[in-house]
């Protein structure tokens, strides 16, 4: 059984490159495209594998010639896609982003397959869940889904609530570490985005549920709460050029270190070294770094 199951989300991604983001109304014209394998948990998955990980992902493509691609580029990274189940007649699921010079971006994210995998698809393929050491679970698929995966795991449950939902409290209960960003964090809060990193301990402690809570804070690094500790942990200075899988770079770089038994503030450590490397290229799974990569930044810092 793998060390890490990843339940959520496979899209493939077309990102376009902008001068600036538009506003709403407005045409902005692009200088460039690509097309990208992406989906917030095809990419954890990517990127523990490339850290060294045996890793499952659990989720639903369609029976469309993307849901073979999509397969086949997990497949080209070593995770083990099984436990990946096939909607016949859906559509796989697509995302839209633009990225500006600034590295900034937006994404529009049409779910197909992944609003198809209901609990009852995810019983049929549970077995990774229910054996994985680490489960990354994001919010890109069903909410009920999302807390039946919780609630089966026995390992170390890791919640990345993205894109930004309310959940319910048994749901966050039941997870260890629960990861958002800082609008994420401010959306379970209700409360503004946190301006510092010392607002975003404080917010944090706002959060009832989880074990502990480890706010992402891009070039701010990344902030950790649980009940006996609270740090800030840095970033490495970077130039960056797409943020558009930095966080989930960190989601698999943090299920990485806690497989092999760091603390959660070691672990974070290398987490926001991970998605600092994925920030300075483009791309979705295209940005992810191997464990060489990661460490000759942490290296140079």
């Amino acid at each position: 059984m793998p060390e890490i199951a990843v339940v959520g989300s496979l899209n493939l991604d077309t990102t376009v490159r902008v001068s600036r983001l538009p506003l709403p109304g407005e045409t902005v014209l692009g200088s460039s495209h690509f097309d990208d394998t992406g989906g917030k948990g095809a990419n954890q998955a990517v990127a523990a594998a490339r850290l060294g990980r045996s890793v499952a992902m659990v989720g639903m493509v369609g029976g469309d010639d993307a849901g073979g691609r999509l397969l086949e580029s997990l497949g080209s990274d070593g995770v083990d896609t099984t436990a990946v189940a096939i909607g016949g007649q859906a559509s796989s699921g697509i995302a839209v982003i633009t990225v500006d010079d600034a590295g900034e971006n937006m994404i529009v994210v049409d779910p197909g397959a992944n609003a198809m995998f209901l609990p009852d698809v995810l019983d049929e393929v549970a077995d990774p869940v229910k054996a994985a050491v680490v489960v990354l679970v994001q919010l890109e698929i069903p909410l009920e889904t999302v807390a039946a995966a919780v609630a089966m795991a026995t390992g170390t449950v890791v919640l990345n609530p993205a894109p930004a939902a309310e959940l319910d409290h048994a749901v966050l209960s039941a997870v260890d570490v629960l990861v958002p960003n800082a609008t994420e964090l401010a959306r379970l809060t209700g409360s503004r985005i946190p301006a510092s990193p010392s607002e975003a301990i404080a917010m944090a402690r706002q959060l009832d549920g989880p074990r502990a809570i480890v706010v992402t804070l891009g070039a701010d690094g990344a902030v950790v709460v649980s009940s006996s500790d609270e740090a800030h942990v840095p970033a490495p200075r970077i130039d960056p050029v797409d943020p558009t899988a930095a966080g989930d770079a960190f989601c698999g770089g943090l299920g990485d270190a806690l497989v092999r038994g760091d603390s959660l503030q070691e672990a974070v450590h290398w987490a926001v070294r991970c998605g600092a490397v994925a920030a300075t290229r483009w791309g979705a799974q295209g940005s992810l770094p191997t464990k060489d990569e990661v460490l000759t930044l942490e290296g140079a810092g």
